[in-house]
């Protein structure tokens, strides 16, 4: 099965249910396929080809939607950049990948035209916004919006009858175009951050994204009335998800821009009754500082899913608490296999610092140096192995060979996440650390995860990152960066008798700095490396 089949087979079988809703805007199943129908013609039409990269440059948005089916349609490979990203990086990726086209808003002008000039692969741009705002001269070949909204539905480029095993079935006169894609094909690059500085692109292809689609929406036990609030950029392979996840199985989806405004998504969250809820740990602190959320009403909300890194035990305590009768998830993954492992919520009480088992259709293992398996309680390198295990990193071989591994059989891989993790004996996961944050002091190895979540614990405590910093005697010394809730004033006296009492010796931090805030990347991780 394709992605883009996940939108037709449900605007065939729900054509007038919404599917999308932003801002003050609601779209069906059926408004969406053809207007994606359209796009995937346009993009046809303008010389793009099977597998060629597309590149979507927006702000989350339903364009950001129909643009990505529009180009799955055309056989092509989209390409979703946070929209915050600056041109430098927008430039290295458009040569990267060697991007054909770019869809981007006229308010991103001031970015989008300082790459021109030094993208030779990128043919033409599509703007959607303001046609005024962009002079003549700024920008190669521009194409406006309102030219592929505004195109007769009945003369579709002139394209000549297609046979309707190809064509597809027509909707208000605007059939998809002819599909050649398999499933092996690639359907998207998601590009993270890399280890020499430079942004790899993880290649997904078809196969990988609906086999983890497929076992994710089992374990949630999603169903066609489910409503998702996405407010996770698309960029994201997270945010991207919910919009795929949602089209699969025929449920809702209400998109924001994102989270910069919580009392206004709560009150949307409540206002749509909203079942699924998406969060990372630092939208979790957010949530739990704001005082009046005792007040609205969640009764519809089912379920509330947590990945990017693992919460902390505090704030699980405190939405079960807030929270009594919806399903958390603890979740762990990362890009390369989108999803690794969930805690069945039945278990939060029992194993609340675990992230779980592996999700359906997948195995893992806890390896040594050696490649061997190591026993329950040992910590060792994570190895993931499944479907859900995508292809590797785009124009980079070495990267790969290192990463992505044969496995057991022909096509078989087997990718090696660089993370530490231990399994309990009935073979429940817990993340120790990533292998380059381990902090070796005092001739012990240290897991900064494990002095967060202590942090945590301790009352006007909002949030805390843990590093480790060069020092003479201990070889590396233990510093923590604290955020204080509203209102609260601790000093690192405290901070450090509360981790003398919750912690062994060599775990207590050396150094105590109390900050406004944590630096965060643009997926609400945080970014350890601005700390140091």
């Amino acid at each position: 099965m394709l992605l883009n089949h996940f939108l037709e087979n449900s605007a065939q079988r729900l054509p007038n249910k919404v599917a999308l809703i932003g801002g003050d805007k609601r779209l069906t199943y059926s408004e969406i396929d053809r207007r994606a129908n359209g796009v995937a013609w346009f993009l046809r039409s303008h010389g793009i080809k099977r597998q060629d990269r597309v590149v979507i440059f927006l702000d989350n948005s339903i364009e950001s939607v129909i643009c990505l089916f529009g180009i799955l349609k055309a056989d092509a490979i989209f390409v979703i950049l946070n929209p915050t990203m600056k041109a430098q990086k927008l430039g290295y990726i458009l040569n990267n990948c060697q991007a054909r086209a770019l869809i981007t808003h006229t308010s991103k002008l001031n970015v989008v035209s300082n790459i021109f000039g030094s993208v030779p692969d990128l043919q033409f741009v599509i703007f959607i916004g303001d046609k005024a705002k962009i002079p003549v001269s700024c920008c190669p070949n521009p194409i406006f919006w309102n030219e592929i909204e505004n195109l007769p539905s009945h003369s579709v480029f002139n394209s000549p009858p297609l046979p309707a095993r190809q064509a597809g079935a027509t909707r208000n006169n605007v059939s998809s175009p002819p599909t050649f894609n398999i499933d092996l094909d690639l359907a998207t690059l998601i590009y993270t951050s890399g280890s020499t500085g430079e942004p790899k692109g993880v290649m997904s292809a078809h196969h990988n994204m609906a086999a983890a689609v497929r076992s994710i929406t089992r374990y949630l036990k999603n169903v066609e009335e489910d409503i998702i609030l996405d407010a996770l950029p698309l960029s994201f392979d997270y945010g991207l998800y919910q919009i795929l996840m949602a089209f699969f199985f025929g449920g809702t989806v209400v998109l924001e821009k994102s989270f910069a405004f919580p009392y206004k998504i709560i009150e949307k969250l409540v206002h749509e009754r909203v079942t699924g809820f998406p969060i990372v740990p630092t939208m979790a602190a957010m949530l739990l500082q704001m005082e009046s959320l005792p007040q609205f009403d969640f009764t519809s909300l089912r379920y509330v899913t947590n990945t990017a890194a693992s919460l902390p035990i505090a704030y699980i305590k405190k939405l079960q608490s807030l929270f009594p009768h919806v399903k958390i998830y603890s979740m762990y993954g990362l890009t390369e296999c989108k999803r690794v492992s969930y805690l069945p919520p039945e278990q939060l009480d029992q194993r609340p610092g675990s992230v779980g088992i592996p999700i359906p259709n997948e195995e893992v293992f806890v390896v040594d140096g050696n490649g061997r398996e190591v026993g329950p309680g040992e910590i060792g390198e994570l190895v993931v192995r499944g479907l859900n295990v995508m292809q590797g990193y785009w124009n980079d071989p070495e990267g790969t060979a290192r990463t992505f591994r044969p496995g057991k059989y022909r096509g078989d891989g087997m990718l090696y996440t660089g993370d530490l993790f231990k399994k309990d004996e009935e073979g429940y996961l817990y993340f120790v650390a990533r292998k380059d944050d381990m902090i070796k002091t005092k001739g012990e190895r240290v897991s900064p995860k494990e002095i967060e979540n202590v942090l945590c614990e301790l009352k006007g405590i909002a949030e805390a990152a843990v590093v480790g910093v060069p020092d003479e005697v201990f070889g590396s010394a233990i510093k923590a960066f604290i955020v204080c809730t509203d209102g609260e004033v601790l000093t690192g006296e405290q901070v450090k008798k509360y981790c003398m009492e919750n912690l062994e010796p060599f775990m207590v931090p050396k150094y105590v700095e109390f900050i406004k805030a944590l630096p965060k990347s643009s997926h609400g991780k945080v970014d350890k490396k601005a700390l140091l």
